[in-house]
């Protein structure tokens, strides 16, 4: 079926806990700013190298946008990234409340995992429906 090519967008190619899903993350969770690059590696504590040619590939790819003077944003129409930052949030709140370790040595409480997959199927219902 044809698509109109102005409100078409690819699905998202991100992984979860990547820098390019990390910088994807932090851009999206802060539209109203427009970030350099060197702000964006310290805000998230990446090398030099690895966040320029990480933000150079969000841009070419259509993930991010650009300022003529090299401020990196989120996209107004690009509501699919915003959905997937939503959804990771979602899934941070999720594994906080599960009592997953910080790092203190303590034991993550047990979970249900029938109840772990019936909220998983809740989110992407909820999902499914913003779409």
């Amino acid at each position: 079926m044809p698509v109109p090519l102005d409100e078409h967008e690819p699905d998202v190619d991100l992984t979860p806990v990547t820098t390019k899903s990390d910088i994807v993350a932090f851009l999206y969770r802060n539209p109203e700013y427009g970030y350099r690059p060197a702000e964006i590696r310290a805000e998230l504590d990446i090398p030099r190298g690895t966040a320029t040619t990480t933000l150079k590939r969000l841009h070419d790819d259509g993930y991010v946008g650009k300022t003529t003077d090299s401020h990196y944003h989120a996209l107004d129409r690009r509501d699919d990234l915003s959905r997937y930052v939503t959804s990771l949030e979602q899934l941070d709140r999720m594994f906080a409340e599960r009592g997953e370790p910080d790092g203190t040595g303590a034991t993550p409480t047990e979970v249900d995992e029938a109840e772990l997959e019936a909220e998983v199927e809740a989110l992407e219902a909820s999902l499914d429906r913003d779409t």
